[in-house]
């Protein structure tokens, strides 16, 4: 190292070791806030019949453990979906190829590809026999979709552009961890990462991490930074790091095998210098997560490769795993009937018995993400994040007519279904309210998605009629309808012996 290269690193020292860093937890509690009491009651100590069938739908999930000697370590598991197998509500099994004897407390999070919320599991070690790893549950709890949605992790990735292998690491200097070959490249590119910290007590903690370029900006050749934005303020990753600051981090890139190792030592700084420089429109997060690296390292991961989470078809399909939103709020109601001073078991049943509350709650949370995420300073956040979101869009809340770049004729409008705008509509879509066509068309129905489109003859011969037969002519009907009408169907009676 050069004169100048070593006076450049000792400044850069002395500037990080300047910053700000909140040691207590009054001062985290003071700038994230207290979380609602909604959010501590959807833990539940077993898994429930929602939460095994996410399990036997679920291809990968992210892994956090020590091994015996307290070295930290996160990494990507399964391949397949079903790869965890449940003995029973509080014990499950799978496979660990991986580095190092998982020992103690260890915490997962599973993906559904498509989905943005995320199941969140804690549990220890009970039992470890080869690759064969067991555990046993301590809680479980959905964790919402803000980190997937900040990051796109599910939508199709860009198609990689050429970069000089030495142009990401010439950007920061000194020495260290994060110079080795491919970190600094991975990092640029990486927008999701699966954190984990421990608590006093050795309590494990993963938590997904998401934002829209890099989710860790690289200070200097050991040190990164992760933002830390809003959320639901229960902030047990920032808790567990004022007691235990050993953590370790597995980052992703859509559309590669690879997977980012890092572990080390974190802090958190609310220097608004530093913070500025990770705004959004204006909009600095209100935390960061400083990190002194001690290892990192990119390798396959067979988990990722087998998974194929970002092919074709990958998205699970609507009705093939439950809405995690409304898995959710049956933890919520059991959480709180078992409250002290909570609401009757039977009340909260009947209120999820509702029909069509699901979707309804669903449809609220997609619109509250939105909002919650522009606030934060992100744009074109208008994907749906629920089961089956991939395709087409459903909902009242995101039902957009469709545009043009020439105007449709009179007679297009005519023949023309006004929600899909295709002249060969067949009857596929349903009418909309009488006020909604009346508005546009000046009809009370959609003709073609009422009845289907009416046959040429049967239209030439309604407008060619007299018009004194309008208001009792089957055809004068059809022609304000658009097609001819069907008559009722009569019930057969059986025949008397």
């Amino acid at each position: 190292m050069t004169c100048e290269n070593k006076a450049t690193s000792d400044v850069r020292e002395n500037r990080l070791s300047a910053l700000r860093r909140l040691t207590t937890a009054d001062e985290v509690e003071s700038t994230v806030g207290l979380p609602a009491s909604a959010v501590m009651l959807k833990q539940i100590s077993t898994l429930d019949e929602g939460c095994r069938t996410v399990l036997a739908r679920c291809p990968v999930a992210a892994f956090g453990y020590r091994d015996s000697d307290g070295t930290s370590r996160t990494t990507f598991i399964g391949g397949t979906p079903g790869f965890v197998r449940v003995h029973s509500p509080t014990r499950i099994s799978f496979s660990l190829p991986g580095p190092g004897d998982p020992y103690g407390p260890v915490s997962f999070f599973f993906l559904l590809p498509g989905v943005g919320e995320i199941l969140r599991v804690n549990g220890s070690v009970a039992a470890r026999k080869g690759a064969e790893t067991t555990v046993d549950i301590a809680e479980a709890y959905v964790h919402c979709a803000q980190a997937v949605l900040r990051s796109r992790l599910w939508q199709p990735p860009a198609p990689a552009e050429p970069v000089a292998p030495a142009t990401p690491a010439a950007e920061f200097a000194g020495d260290g961890p994060l110079r080795r070959p491919g970190v600094a490249e991975f990092l640029a590119a990486a927008p999701f990462l699966a954190l984990s910290t421990w608590d006093a007590s050795g309590g494990s903690d993963t938590s997904p991490r998401g934002d829209r370029q890099e989710v860790a900006r690289i200070l200097d050749g050991r040190t990164l930074v992760v933002p830390d934005r809003k959320g639901n303020k229960r902030a047990d990753t920032l808790h567990n790091l004022l007691r235990d600051d050993r953590l370790s981090f597995a980052a992703l890139v859509p559309g590669r095998t690879g997977v980012l190792h890092v572990r080390g030592r974190g802090a958190i700084t609310d220097d608004p210098a530093l913070l500025e420089t990770m705004a959004l429109r204006g909009m600095p997060p209100h935390l960061a997560l400083l990190i002194d690296v001690e290892h990192a390292e990119v390798t396959g991961s067979d988990a990722v490769a087998r998974s194929r989470l970002w092919t074709p078809g990958a998205h699970v399909e609507r009705g093939t795993v439950p809405d995690l939103m409304a898995l959710a709020g049956e933890h919520l109601a059991a959480g709180s009937a078992a409250a002290e001073g909570g609401p009757p078991a039977f009340l909260l049943r009947a209120v999820g018995a509702i029909p069509g509350l699901p979707r309804l709650l669903r449809l609220v949370m997609n619109r509250a993400y939105r909002s919650g995420l522009r606030k934060e300073g992100y744009e074109d956040v208008n994907e749906n994040v629920g089961p089956g979101a991939g395709g087409r869009r459903r909902g009242f809340l995101r039902r957009r007519l469709p545009t043009t770049d020439v105007p449709p004729t009179m007679e297009e409008r005519r023949t023309r279904c006004a929600r899909c705008a295709s002249p060969r509509c067949a009857g596929r879509h349903r009418a909309r309210s009488p006020s909604y066509w009346r508005t546009l068309y000046g009809r009370t129905s959609c003709r073609l998605a009422s009845y289907g489109r009416a046959p040429a003859r049967t239209r030439a011969r309604s407008t060619s009629g007299p018009a004194s037969s309008s208001r009792s002519s089957p055809t004068s009907t059809a022609a304000r309808s658009g097609g001819p009408i069907r008559p009722r169907r009569r019930p057969v009676r059986p025949a008397l012996r």
